[in-house]
């Protein structure tokens, strides 16, 4: 303090002394005497000096203080965070489907509050990762008699039963994650408990029942269902939005599901459905809008499944169908646009079932017409103006 005091008294006589030869400088007549209330003005004007230097000082302080004390509530907030991270990854592992339970939701809690987007990450992959995990499948009811005329006995009964019971519970467990995963991202972007922009990896999984992504917005992350199994249930990407980031489908599998992508936008993403196995149920594109978007269905195979594009606008970017292989089920193309050399059917295949392209506006896909041949297999249905060159 004392030093500071007397640091002070030299920096404002220092100005005061400066003032005065200011005024010698600006020639004005020095012989006077500076009366008082000059003098009093000057030493005035020298400690207003000192007191704005001080008063910068205090500030810039001020300033580093508050960023002590936000690095610090972070490090807290951090700490916090790892602390009940810990205890929900414990209530994730237990032996109680309902604690399990427990520690999705607060999982999906801490994801909401998280201090920042890599915490938030690290919540959201321990989710997808507990979707990863191999599980039984359902053991199905038991026969009321065996081949051999032997009925099952009351111990296995009971064994059979808790197994089943055991299925329900996990799979319960894993609905959950998927509907928490659906409702998280259909919050816009930069509000609470948004996931967008996240990556989401469900690489692999079984998806055997409901999961509502209608509505979502997939933006500036990456979103992976390769190799998943899409089996009964209704999987809802209607009116979703994919910008930015990629979506992975590569090899998944569509049996059985209703898999809905009626009125989605793909706009400046990369969405992979290469080896992807279309084998029954029905999937829908309608309506779907393809704009500056890389949408590969590359060595595809569509055999056994409804698939709709109906209505669909391709305009701008590239859809692939190179050496996909339409080998049964119906895929139908009404009432969709293609706009400019945006969609390719090089090497494509068609041994079966029905494709239909005689309701389509716009000019053929590239390589389309070479891939159907002449003459033109009866499965497959084009428009009159475009077999004219083929004829």
């Amino acid at each position: 303090m004392a030093l500071t005091f007397i640091a002070a008294v030299l920096v404002a006589g220092g100005v005061f002394y400066g003032l005065v030869d200011l005024l010698a400088f600006q020639e004005i007549d020095t012989t006077a005497k500076l009366d008082a209330k000059t003098l009093f003005d000057l030493v005035k004007l020298s400690f207003g000096v000192v007191a704005g230097a001080g008063a910068l000082v205090a500030l810039v302080v001020a300033y580093r203080r508050q960023r002590v004390d936000e690095a610090g509530a972070h490090r807290e907030a951090t700490r916090l965070h790892t602390e009940r991270f810990s205890q929900a990854v414990d209530k994730l592992g237990s032996d109680s489907h309902a604690v399990r339970l427990g520690g999705v939701h607060a999982l999906a809690g801490l994801a909401d509050d998280a201090p920042d987007d890599s915490l938030r990450q690290t919540c959201i992959d321990v989710l997808c990762a507990y979707l990863r995990l191999p599980f039984s499948p359902d053991p199905g009811d038991l026969p009321d008699s065996f081949p051999d005329g032997t009925s099952p006995s009351e111990e296995r009964r009971d064994a059979h039963q808790d197994k089943k019971d055991r299925y329900r519970a996990l799979r319960e467990v894993r609905h959950t994650i998927l509907r928490l995963i659906g409702e998280h991202y259909r919050i816009p972007k930069g509000t609470h408990r948004s996931w967008q922009g996240c990556n989401l990896d469900l690489t692999g999984v079984t998806i055997d029942g409901a999961m509502d992504f209608s509505g979502a917005t997939f933006s500036n992350g990456d979103v992976t269902f390769a190799g998943a199994t899409f089996s009964g249930g209704r999987v809802d990407f209607r009116g979703a939005t994919f910008s930015g980031g990629s979506v992975d489908f590569s090899a998944a599998t569509f049996s059985g599901s209703y898999v809905l992508f009626d009125d989605a936008t793909f706009s400046g993403s990369d969405v992979h459905f290469m080896a992807t196995d279309f084998s029954s149920g029905h999937v829908r594109f309608s309506r779907a809008t393809f704009s500056d978007s890389y949408v590969d269905l590359f060595a595809a195979k569509f055999s056994g499944s409804d698939v709709h594009f109906t209505g669909t606008m391709f305009s701008g970017g590239s859809v692939r169908f190179m050496t996909t292989t339409f080998s049964g089920g119906n895929v139908h193309f009404g009432r969709a646009t293609f706009s400019g050399d945006s969609v390719h059917f090089e090497d494509a295949r068609f041994s079966g079932g029905n494709v239909h392209l005689n309701r389509t506006t716009g000019p053929a896909p590239a390589g389309l017409l070479e891939a159907v041949g002449n003459p033109v297999p009866a499965e497959v249905h084009l428009r009159p103006d475009w077999l004219l060159p083929i004829q």
